[in-house]
C-alpha cells in the first residue's frame, strides 16, 4: 500500500485553528444551503447534505444553526443560498492549487481571490488549467492503532472503499463521492474510530518540497487564501516531508 498523504494531515489542524478563529460555522452553513438548494432539506434523500450535516457535527456546530442553514438553502428562510466557484491557479514552484469558493457575490471573490494570489507571488490560471489535476474522492482516516489492517480492510472493501492505504501512524481509506457514506456507516457499525472524514478534492500527482522557507511561503499562501470568508477549500497538490510538518506543528 501507498504512503498516506500528508497535506490532508495539514488541512486537518489547519480545520483545528479554523474552528478557533469561528470561521468554520459560517462556511460550513453555506456549504449547508448550497446542498439543500440542489438535492432538497432532507438528510435522507440527500447524501451530500447528509455528508455535510455530518461535517458540522463533528466541529459541534449547533443543531439550529444547521436547520437555518438548511432552511435558507430550501427557501423557507427566505434570501438566496450562495453559488460554487471555483478558481485555478499555480503557487511559486509550479505547485497547482484549486480554490473552491460559495459567494453571493462574484466580483468581490474574484478581486479577493486575485489579491491574495498577487500578494504571495502566485498566478492565476484559465479554467481547466489546473481542475484537472485533482480527482474528487472520499477521504477517511482512521489510526493505525485502532484496528488491524486486516480488518480495516475487510470492512472498507466489503462497504465499496476504492483503496486502503498504510502509513506510519494512520490508515487512509478512498471511495467515490457517492460510497463515501456507505464507508462511514460501516466503520461506524463495525465500531473502528474515524480521525477524519471529508468528500475532498485529491491532487492526481503531487511536488514535494523540501527547502523550509519555500514550504512556510505556500502554507502561509494557502492560509492567506483561506482566510478569505467567501473561500471554502484550498486544494494543493504538493507534499512535505516529516520533518517540515513537525516544524509547522
Amino acid at each position: 500500500m501507498a504512503g498516506h498523504s500528508k497535506w490532508a494531515n495539514i488541512k486537518h489542524r489547519k480545520g483545528a485553528a479554523d474552528a478557533k478563529r469561528g470561521k468554520v460555522f459560517s462556511k460550513i452553513a453555506k456549504e449547508i444551503s448550497v446542498a439543500a438548494r440542489i438535492g432538497g432539506g432532507d438528510p435522507g434523500a440527500n447524501p451530500t447534505l447528509r455528508t455535510i450535516i455530518q461535517k458540522a457535527r463533528s466541529v459541534n456546530m449547533p443543531a439550529d444553526n444547521i436547520d437555518r442553514a438548511i432552511k435558507k438553502g430550501t427557501g423557507e428562510a427566505g434570501g438566496e443560498a450562495p453559488i460554487e466557484v471555483f478558481y485555478e491557479g499555480y503557487a511559486p514552484g509550479g505547485i497547482a492549487l484549486l480554490v473552491q469558493c460559495l459567494t453571493d457575490n462574484r466580483n468581490r471573490t474574484a478581486a479577493e481571490v486575485r489579491f491574495v494570489f498577487s500578494r504571495h507571488n502566485g498566478s492565476l490560471g484559465s479554467t481547466g488549467s489546473t481542475a484537472r489535476l485533482f480527482d474528487r474522492k472520499g477521504l477517511i482516516t482512521v489510526a493505525r492503532d485502532a484496528v488491524s489492517e486486516d480488518r480495516l480492510i475487510e470492512a472498507c472493501l466489503e462497504a465499496g472503499a476504492d483503496d486502503v492505504q498504510t502509513g506510519d501512524t494512520e490508515y487512509e481509506i478512498h471511495t467515490s463521492p457517492s460510497d463515501f457514506m456507505t464507508v462511514v456507516d460501516a466503520l461506524a457499525a463495525a465500531e473502528i474510530p474515524i480521525q477524519q472524514s471529508e468528500v475532498t478534492m485529491l491532487p492526481l500527482e503531487t511536488t514535494e518540497v523540501t527547502d523550509r522557507d519555500a514550504a512556510e511561503a505556500l502554507v502561509k499562501f494557502i492560509e492567506a487564501l483561506e482566510d478569505l470568508d467567501d473561500v471554502q477549500s484550498v486544494y494543493a497538490a504538493f507534499d512535505l516531508n516529516d520533518e517540515l510538518i513537525a516544524g509547522m506543528e
